[in-house]
């Protein structure tokens, strides 16, 4: 990321003199305030990233809330809708924001000109692009010379409208108009648009004057490398993000299939809610690991690996014992059919359960985006979820006939909790010193080829 000086001139927002230092010697401080100090720096980004994502994502539990309460089917219909065929070009869409190690950038002056790059190589899936914006308005203002986040409030505001806009427009075309579920498509969508300009027009028009001067031709350089880190990252998270997809689609197969894809819709749902906030932690923990290493500081690294797990699972621990204490009236919120809400209440537990592992799998993979190893991740997603997760899923839903509940629980114990003890043990067994040796490498390696880029 870069700034201009005076006279014009682009300077790197972290100057090389400063690179690799710390504010405070590590060993000079105790437990308590280091936990203290990462802490402050990871909410930094969390916090923000926590509040724009619920509430982006809770424009698409409004609409099937609205959906749900017209009828099983329309909720069926929705479901299928926003949450499959939808939910696969998020996948992609979601891959955007991560392609890059942000905190090697930075130290290297580029990370405008890497904004750049991405606008250009994926104006192609303009038609659903809030997941890219979302990561980069949180993120394009976290690099500053003394400042490791800078809240992005001013941006905030965009997503109270679209929500807004997306509570009010409901209402009107169910209770008021009668337009149904086509109306309700109809606001959504709209309700997007305003999120997407309005977040391009914070992001391009003077919300990030530090790390967005404009188009530049200098984007057009370095392309080709853009395009495989995002590939990597793009293959790791769209194997991931389209597993639960996958499992909605094949419960659409079972006996009785509206009831069982209404039920299973609202689980999924109410998981992808709350995913949010781990989603929030994988954004922040792939910054906070990446400035690290490129720092050259591996074990701040680590520790801000450890205290983004444990403060993440804590928060997933208490919304399963959320989901456990209210599991007889959760459904309420989309569907007052009696046979639904009773196959929600069934499924309540796998859903505490999923929300337990996605807890702590989503920031073990901000890490590996942080650290760049997102092709390796790639692989063993691969393996966890179709080779070993999918087989379990489909053995145990119909083979043992145990339906829906043998088809999720297949995929959550085959799947996700053996890619999360994978990662894990890669994780503990990681050597950070060489790590951030590497990075180091990385930066240099970015500093010596263009030592006068930046966004011009």
């Amino acid at each position: 990321m870069a700034s201009r000086d005076a006279r014009g001139q682009t300077q790197p927002l972290i100057p090389p003199e400063t690179r690799g230092a710390d504010p405070v010697e590590v060993k000079d401080q105790t437990l308590a305030r280091r936990l203290r100090v990462e802490t402050n720096k990871l909410w930094q980004i969390v916090g923000p990233a926590i509040f724009s994502r619920v509430a982006a994502y809770s424009m698409n539990i409004v609409s099937q809330s609205f959906a749900g309460h017209i009828g099983a089917v329309e909720l069926a219909a929705f479901s299928i809708a926003n949450n499959v065929i939808i939910g696969f070009n998020f996948g992609l869409l979601q891959a955007d924001g991560n392609g890059e190690r942000p905190g090697e950038l930075v130290r290297s002056g580029f990370w405008g000109q890497e904004v750049s790059h991405a606008w250009d190589l994926h104006a192609e899936v303009v038609d659903d692009p809030p997941p890219l914006l979302l990561h980069l308005a949180p993120c394009v203002r976290v690099h500053r010379p003394h400042h490791e986040a800078a809240g992005p409030a001013g941006a905030l505001w965009v997503v109270l409208v679209a929500l807004i806009f997306n509570m009010i427009g409901n209402w009107l075309c169910v209770y008021v108009f009668n337009f149904g579920i086509v109306g309700i498509c109809i606001v959504l969508d709209i309700s997007w648009w305003i999120l997407v300009v309005g977040l391009y027009v914070y992001t391009a028009y003077g919300g990030c004057p530090h790390t967005w001067t404009g188009f530049s031709v200098q984007a057009f350089s370095g392309l080709w490398e853009l395009a495989k880190l995002s590939l990597a990252s793009g293959v790791m998270l769209c194997l991931e993000n389209w597993y639960y997809r996958i499992l909605i689609l094949m419960t659409g197969y079972l006996r009785n299939a509206t009831m069982a894809v209404d039920a299973l819709s609202i689980c999924m749902s109410i998981n992808g809610w709350e995913m949010m906030i781990p989603l929030a932690f994988f954004a922040a923990t792939g910054v906070r690991v990446s400035n690290e290493l490129g720092d050259g500081n591996g074990s701040a690294a680590k520790f801000a690996t450890k205290v983004s797990v444990v403060q993440s699972m804590i928060i997933g621990i208490f919304f399963c014992a959320l989901i456990v204490i209210l599991h007889a009236k959760i459904a309420y919120i989309f569907t007052s059919a009696a046979d639904v809400v009773s196959k929600v209440n069934e499924l309540s537990y796998l859903l505490g359960i999923t929300i337990i592992l996605n807890s702590v799998q989503p920031i073990l993979s901000g890490v590996a985006v942080g650290s760049g190893w997102q092709a390796y991740v790639a692989y063993i997603n691969l393996f966890c979820y179709y080779i070993v997760g999918l087989p379990l899923g489909i053995l145990m839903g119909w083979v043992f006939k145990l339906g829906v509940k043998g088809i999720w629980g297949g995929m959550i114990f085959g799947g996700t909790a053996v890619q999360t003890i994978i990662l894990t043990v890669i994780t503990m067994r990681t050597d950070w010193d060489n790590e951030a040796k590497k990075a180091r490498e990385r930066v240099d390696r970015f500093s010596q080829a263009n030592p006068n880029d930046g966004n011009e």
